[in-house]
């Protein structure tokens, strides 16, 4: 059953924003803009939080969006960046599967974008696909407009196909390696941004990573499953010491960092170390920066980040409250407010905890138990310490090494 409005997790949060502002808090502006350009996919995957998990609004959404509802959306992004003054923004053309629109309308949503928002606002585009349907058209596309391209892979033929079937049952391995070849050549590396690749502890971590890397990927994401403490995720239970997902993790990680030349860049991996160093990382899943993503989808609405979909039916819906540009409208609205405080919207359990910093609460989707919201400890709590411990102390004695070093060379004779 659909929550209403009032019985939304973050609704009772109201009273502590209106002091957070009072206390001079602001909002920071959306700079990143995931745009549903189609709202279906010809792949059928078992963990897919848009069609498989528990909000299924996207059966009453256009299949496909409008161009006249893309230029509206350009014609919003622009006014939002012009009024903050944003120097750059992200646009990324996300479905479903977005190279369902075909290379008629992608031409125009990568041209549109670009005659609209180029002239105020430096535009980085970029499109997230299955890889099934890359080809010549698609890349000249993405190489006249300037589309980087990342594709899902989860890993070698038996690890991808293990989840990632079409609507007959067919594994795509196959295909998204032919649509990844395509991305090889040397013309046509700089489209290539990166693989992402859901994490399946049945699959054998090693194996997993090096089967990824014959493709020189830029940059690897490592994706956890989704799910919370209402709906664990597969092989999590809940407030279990067992911690499947950070040995699997652990051991890419072992295999990452002791490789003797960097073979690509992992972004949780990366993104740890950044925070254990006292930076910063613009992530979803761990770090405590504000989330400056808004979800564009097909039918125009405005979203917050679609995983939100996998908690319950409305999760990631944001209600109209006003009028003017959705986008500023939206800054005030609790659920975009929550994902914005940072260490003022972790449970006191985190708080507590002494990598909370770090750590961040972990995915906001993995904090949410029914009855109780989203202000608890991640359903991977156990599996983000043992990570974040393990990757402080591996980065901790290299770096007691170096410092060692350093002082043996600086008082060695001349």
């Amino acid at each position: 059953m659909e929550q209403q409005p009032c019985e939304l997790p973050w609704h009772g949060w109201s009273s502590e924003f209106s002091a957070l502002q009072r206390d001079g808090w602001r909002p920071l502006p959306f700079y990143e803009f995931v745009v549903k350009i189609h709202g279906r996919c010809n792949l059928a995957c078992d963990y897919c939080y848009m069609y498989e998990m528990a909000d299924q609004s996207w059966r009453s959404k256009p299949k496909a969006m409008s161009r006249q509802i893309f230029l509206g959306a350009c014609q919003l992004i622009k006014e939002h960046a012009v009024h903050f003054g944003l120097p750059v923004i992200d646009l990324v053309f996300h479905g479903g599967e977005p190279l369902l629109v075909g290379p008629s309308d992608l031409e125009y949503f990568a041209r549109t974008a670009r005659e609209i928002l180029d002239p105020v606002v430096q535009v980085r585009l970029g499109i997230q696909t299955n890889g099934v349907l890359i080809n010549d058209d698609v890349l000249r596309i993405c190489d006249q407009w300037n589309v980087k391209i990342g594709v899902s892979l989860d890993g070698g033929e038996p690890e991808h196909d293990r989840h990632r079937l079409d609507r007959a049952g067919r594994g795509s391995y196959a295909r998204v390696v032919a649509g990844l070849e395509q991305l090889m050549p040397p013309h046509r590396r700089h489209l290539f941004s990166g693989l992402l690749c859901t994490v399946d502890v049945r699959n054998d971590p090693v194996q997993t990573y090096e089967a990824m890397l014959p493709f020189a990927p830029p940059a690897v994401d490592f994706l956890l499953p989704h799910g919370n403490w209402t709906t664990p995720p597969p092989g999590r239970i809940p407030d279990s010491a067992e911690t499947p997902y950070a040995d699997w993790l652990i051991t890419v990680f072992d295999r990452w960092y002791g490789a003797p030349v960097r073979e690509t860049s992992v972004r949780l991996f990366g993104d740890i170390i950044e925070l254990l160093l006292g930076g910063q990382a613009g992530s979803e899943s761990v770090g405590l920066s504000p989330i400056r993503t808004a979800t564009i989808e097909t039918d125009g609405s405005l979203e917050q980040v679609d995983q939100l979909k996998s908690v319950f039916d409305g999760a990631a819906r944001i209600p109209v409250r006003g009028s003017g540009n959705m986008f500023d409208v939206a800054l005030s609205d609790p659920s975009i407010v929550a994902r914005q405080i940072g260490a003022a919207a972790l449970s006191d359990t985190c708080l507590a905890c002494p990598i909370h910093t770090v750590c961040g609460g972990g995915h906001y989707v993995h904090r949410y138990r029914e009855g109780a919201g989203f202000r608890n400890r991640s359903v991977y709590c156990a599996d983000l310490t043992k990570l974040i411990t393990h990757i402080e102390s591996r980065v901790r004695t290299d770096f007691e090494a170096a410092l060692a070093i350093s002082g043996t060379e600086d008082h060695t004779p001349a």
